[in-house]
């Protein structure tokens, strides 16, 4: 039976322009499940990792909006907070839908730890946004109060930056390995996994964000998967986006991929980790990796739509 490992993108919980209500939620995974429940009953076997963005963002205002009364918790805390909140909707609306189908298979969320270098670049220059909105003069008293570095948000406002160092390992792949060979769909590695660094042989958390689709990457290598697929809400990458020769990318090799990752074509913080991490999967033995829209899953990993990137 042929693994693979499928990396949710933030559409799986919230759409662009909705308010994020509890109803909103449990509908947009329902649906996003029916896509996921597609490729299991086609025989596939199927690990599934996915984004917390939103979520995290909203805990973050939650523990600002009551620090006068509930001393904050950190980030990587917050991380595992949105493991269980969103792997709790993905394992009841899965497990709901594979039933009305006739698959009786359990789901299973793990609360997981990924390891970053505490020596990374990143944590010397935080660029990742997270967090409420201040006024400049709020933000340079946080600043010097906490100890956080605060930058100026295109989108306008201040705000919190933080590290977003690479992945290294999962520190929980043995125990999902086990699960997986025992039948049980996975839900690992969400948002990245909770970053934790290894300080003379002890594991400590630390406040930073990992990209989820590395971190996915990590996951699908670590297990030896047969494919990688990342879901989001385009139907795949371009070169040259938004002039007039811009261009899909349809099935192309990891040297191609990587040429066109050189070359500057993909936003760091949008489609270029999804490419570098699919790069990644094949160069570390996978058989291949694809990016496509969340509502044509199926068809992505069939290679009737979405970018595909193979071995060469």
């Amino acid at each position: 039976m042929e693994t693979v490992v499928i990396a949710l993108g933030g559409n799986a919980f919230l759409q662009k322009g909705q308010k994020g209500t509890v109803e909103e939620q449990w509908n947009n995974v329902v649906r996003a499940m029916k896509q996921i429940a597609d490729i299991i009953e086609c025989g596939y076997r199927v690990v599934l990792t996915h984004g917390n963005g939103p979520q995290v963002g909203n805990i973050l205002v939650w523990m600002e909006s009551a620090k006068e009364r509930i001393p904050p918790l950190t980030m990587d805390i917050a991380g595992a907070m949105t493991q269980g909140w969103l792997g709790y909707m993905i394992q009841q609306a899965l497990r709901n839908e594979l039933r009305r189908r006739g698959l009786n298979k359990v789901v299973v969320s793990i609360v997981n730890q990924v390891l970053v270098d505490k020596n990374d670049p990143a944590f010397q220059n935080p660029t990742k946004y997270v967090g409420p909105y201040y006024t400049e003069e709020e933000a340079k008293k946080i600043a010097k109060e906490k100890g956080w570095t605060m930058k100026p948000d295109p989108r306008g406002g201040w705000r919190r930056v933080v590290p977003s160092p690479d992945p290294k390992d999962n520190l929980e792949i043995d125990a999902i390995r086990a699960l997986v060979e025992a039948g049980f769909i996975v839900v690992a590695s969400g948002g990245g996994g909770i970053p934790v660094i290894n300080e003379d042989g002890e594991i400590k958390g630390v406040e930073a964000v990992i990209d989820k689709d590395l971190a996915g990457e990590i996951l699908a290598s670590k297990l030896g998967a047969d494919y990688f697929i990342i879901l989001t809400d385009v139907e795949g990458a371009m070169i040259n986006f938004g002039k007039p020769n811009q261009k899909m990318l349809r099935k192309i090799t990891v040297s191609e991929a990587e040429k066109y990752y050189k070359e500057g074509h993909f936003k760091p913080g949008s489609m270029g980790p999804k490419v570098l991490a699919c790069i990644r999967f094949i160069k570390h033995g996978g058989k291949k990796a694809a990016i496509g829209h969340l509502y044509r899953a199926l068809d992505t990993l069939e290679e009737k739509t979405g970018t595909i990137i193979v071995p060469d």
